[in-house]
């Protein structure tokens, strides 16, 4: 691989056969069992001030979901490394949303054995996406709680992260129809899953309490549990009932595009003080870490 130049591509670079190139040139093949069958896996991590955060629990993620896939990719980890730092480069990007992905590829014509196709990899940059943009925060996140039922785990791995998301798709409209900003699903016993990019948790008497069960296991989430640990704040992983979202103190998401994120409102009802005392903490505890040199990975280019 070559060595790329800060702002090659002003705005965003995406690393595809090879090399890195424009956003303009990124494409995949509508034969891809990526595009037709959502077979596919990815990760997101985010660039900060010049420097990715958390990015080796990011690679750890994606490598357990190529192999629980059985999917393989032309490139080891130290490589991917250096391609997503390209790509922020190449993008001339301080804060960034930097994605890798792999597809199944394209099988032989006529061919249904997925153990034919041909891999294909990924990955690109591009300015910093938030799940709600600060200002939306000071307005305050309304929160919709849809009756949709998440894919069950039993089905598909939530541990692997994957484009399966219309259920999460079709709660956001759910949302928009009542007035709300975003959504979460539920699971079969009515339980908190996810929302569309986040994880969810609420407050209740100063304990902390988020879904084990059925979730994509965000890095965020990691995070905040680790957080909830060394501030000495009680955390328990467990079943939430969607009706106890309403009877909280304190509801707040969390994500890597955005990282801690308050609720204001869950479907209409207002919460009387947002953000509450120990969201606030995690938050402000959360953009601490993003200047700790063992979550730190400058940028190089």
């Amino acid at each position: 691989m070559r060595t790329v130049q800060r702002g090659e591509f002003e705005g965003g670079s995406v690393f595809i056969d090879g090399d890195w190139k424009p956003l303009s040139e990124a494409k995949v093949s509508m034969f891809d069992w990526g595009f037709t069958r959502s077979d596919v896996t990815y990760d997101v991590v985010s660039a900060w001030k010049g420097a990715f955060f958390r990015l080796d629990d990011h690679l750890d993620r994606f490598f357990a979901s190529l192999d629980k896939l059985h999917m393989r990719i032309p490139y080891g980890r130290a490589e991917v490394r250096r391609i997503l730092h390209g790509c922020v480069v190449a993008g001339g990007l301080d804060d960034a949303y930097v994605a890798m992905v792999c597809t199944r590829g394209v099988p032989p014509r006529g061919a249904r054995d997925p153990r034919l196709a041909t891999n294909r990899f990924y990955a690109y940059a591009l300015p910093f996406v938030w799940i709600a943009h600060p200002e939306k925060q000071a307005a305050g996140i309304d929160l919709h709680v849809s009756s949709r039922i998440r894919i069950a785990p039993e089905s598909v791995d939530p541990t692997i992260k994957n484009y399966h998301w219309i259920d999460l798709v079709l709660s956001m409209f759910d949302a928009y129809d009542r007035g709300a900003d975003t959504s979460c699903v539920v699971d079969a016993q009515g339980n908190v899953a996810e929302g569309p990019g986040f994880n969810v948790f609420l407050v209740k008497d100063g304990i902390v309490r988020t879904p084990g069960r059925g979730v994509l296991e965000g890095i965020s989430r990691k995070t905040v549990i680790e957080l909830c640990g060394a501030l000495g704040i009680p955390l328990r992983v467990e079943a939430v009932p969607a009706a106890d979202l309403a009877r909280a103190d304190e509801v707040f998401l969390s994500s890597t595009g955005g990282g801690v994120l308050p609720i204001a409102k869950i479907d209409g009802q207002a919460f009387p003080r947002w953000p509450g005392p120990v969201t606030k903490r995690l938050q402000d505890a959360y953009w601490a870490l993003h200047d700790d040199p063992r979550y730190r990975d400058p940028v190089v280019g």
